[in-house]
């Protein structure tokens, strides 16, 4: 066996027992390596878990880590779900692409674009953890800001936001949701997540989508797992 076949073994078998994402920078560090070398390693492992393989190598935010394919999305949730999980809904898709490409934002930033009340989308992202509060604007009332996670860019199999499509393309593809082709934009993370009870006009939700706890108040509030916390970022 050559050191390189040893490398790309070690490093795989790293990535297999971890389970989520290992920085580079971490392997390199680990095994006292050049970045160079890992990240050939990383290349040659990417071409072996690549293709129709059932297991990925995806790299996001500095990280890798393995992945089931998502082209068997659909065939894995019939599996692992009691019940087929469905897409998110165009509201919430709508409000998570605004966020990725004005982060940090607040909500009611989100709203003047979107036209409607956004609070039920921006829950539904922040329990399946594609968003975050990163920080509250430096303006009156310190509304809370919001940016995109780690988690955002594993299920989109982006490395980072610079790889976002370009904004008016994106912004056509949300006119085309908006006309009925949503059903034909099902991708991996889509079918992820449980589908939320369409918005009314007003932005709310039908009282039997069970969901009620979902529903922020009108003022905007430090969420509980936030209360604690004093040293928030403020951001101009």
């Amino acid at each position: 066996m050559t050191d390189i076949e040893l490398l790309d073994e070690i490093i795989e078998s790293l990535l297999f027992v971890s389970g989520d994402g290992i920085g580079v920078s971490e392997i390199v560090n680990l095994l006292e390596l050049q970045n160079s070398e890992v990240n050939r390693s990383i290349a040659r492992l990417k071409k072996k878990y690549g293709g129709k393989c059932g297991i990925h190598l995806i790299s996001y935010n500095g990280k890798v880590q393995f992945a089931s394919n998502p082209a068997y999305a659909d065939v894995i949730a019939s599996v692992l779900n009691p019940v087929k999980e469905k897409e998110l809904s165009n509201a919430a898709l709508e409000t998570i692409a605004i966020i990725a490409y004005k982060q940090p934002t607040t909500r009611l930033e989100i709203e003047q674009i979107r036209g409607v009340n956004c609070d039920y989308a921006i829950q539904v992202l922040l329990k399946h953890n594609l968003i975050e509060v990163v920080g509250r604007k430096d303006v009156v009332g310190k509304p809370l800001l919001f940016g995109t996670t780690d988690t955002f860019l594993k299920r989109f199999q982006i490395e980072n936001i610079n790889q976002l499509p370009d904004y008016e393309q994106l912004l056509e593809s949300i006119k085309v949701l908006e006309s009925g082709g949503a059903q034909q934009a099902s991708t991996g993370l889509y079918n992820e997540f449980e589908l939320p009870p369409e918005e009314t006009e007003e932005g709310e939700t039908p009282a039997e989508n069970g969901e009620e706890d979902l529903v922020l108040p009108e003022e905007e509030e430090t969420p509980d797992f936030l209360a604690n916390e004093t040293d928030l970022q403020r951001v101009e």
